[in-house]
């Protein structure tokens, strides 16, 4: 059963959604940005940055399949 987007579930529901895959791509990136200036390489803030990326569309599928 879907939420009513207009409910106060509905809407916390959905906000989140919104603000997955930007908070998980961002998540990836400091993350990547730390273990860079750790091992003072350059590539692992974008290879983390993707990770974060493809993890925040796949919970963001999975979420909204879950309205049907």
């Amino acid at each position: 059963m879907a939420s009513d987007p207009n409910s106060t579930g509905g809407i916390g529901k959905y906000l989140g959604l919104a603000l997955m895959l930007p908070i998980s791509t961002g998540v990836g990136y400091g993350l990547g940005y730390g273990l860079d200036a750790l091992f003072h390489t350059t590539w692992l803030r974008w290879l983390f940055m993707g990770f974060g990326t493809v993890a925040g569309f796949i919970d963001l599928v999975k979420e909204a399949g879950g309205d049907q």
